[in-house]
């Protein structure tokens, strides 16, 4: 692939469908729970996925995104994380689906292509989808045919400079392995990682 995906912006709202549905597994009381981020509980990736939409949101809305990092304490306090991020998700998908929005957006002090940038938040929601699902002790596959359309771009959005602060290494992977636990094991998981229930960080 040499150029931003053409269907960006749909992979974009199936990552936004995906991860909303996983959000209605989640309780108060399960927010000490670990994920499969390492280091990170579930209201340590909420407040993340939080920060990830309002960058999503400012790039469609003013063409800029903070250097990577600025927005690290937007929501710390954020006493309703499960809600604000459904109203954020359901904001950019009405952005999605006007089709509106600039064609480049500066991040930090380069520029992207607004379709890189979609795509590269449509694989971190869906795949922060599914860790949202283990950490509530729930297995919630991604669609085979999405899972294999996002492992087809991922080398587009993903080289060794997101390693290990945004993805972890990858996985080893068996002959016949769906394209779920493919993309899965590329972004340093395992489609059978589990988090024991009351175990803690």
């Amino acid at each position: 692939m040499t150029g931003p995906p053409a269907d960006a912006a749909e992979l974009l709202e199936r990552a936004l469908g995906y991860t909303t549905v996983s959000l209605g597994l989640v309780r108060p009381d399960l927010l000490t729970r670990p994920t499969p981020c390492a280091g990170w509980n579930l209201g340590a990736l909420l407040r993340h996925l939080n920060d990830s939409l309002l960058a999503l949101l400012e790039a469609t809305e003013t063409g800029w995104i903070a250097v990577p990092g600025a927005a690290a304490t937007r929501t710390e306090a954020e006493p309703d994380p499960v809600g604000t991020l459904r109203h954020r998700a359901r904001t950019l998908l009405a952005r999605c689906a006007a089709g509106s929005g600039p064609d480049v957006v500066a991040v930090g002090e380069g520029w992207l292509a607004a379709r890189t940038v979609a795509a590269t938040g449509a694989l971190e929601i869906a795949v922060h989808g599914w860790d949202v699902a283990r950490a509530c002790g729930a297995d919630r596959p991604l669609p085979s045919s999405f899972a294999r359309r996002l492992l087809e771009v991922s080398s587009l959005l993903i080289d060794d400079g997101d390693r290990p602060v945004r993805f972890a290494s990858p996985l080893p992977v068996h002959d016949g392995d769906e394209a779920d636990v493919r993309l899965l094991a590329f972004l340093g998981r395992t489609a059978a990682q589990a988090v024991a229930p009351g175990s803690r960080p």
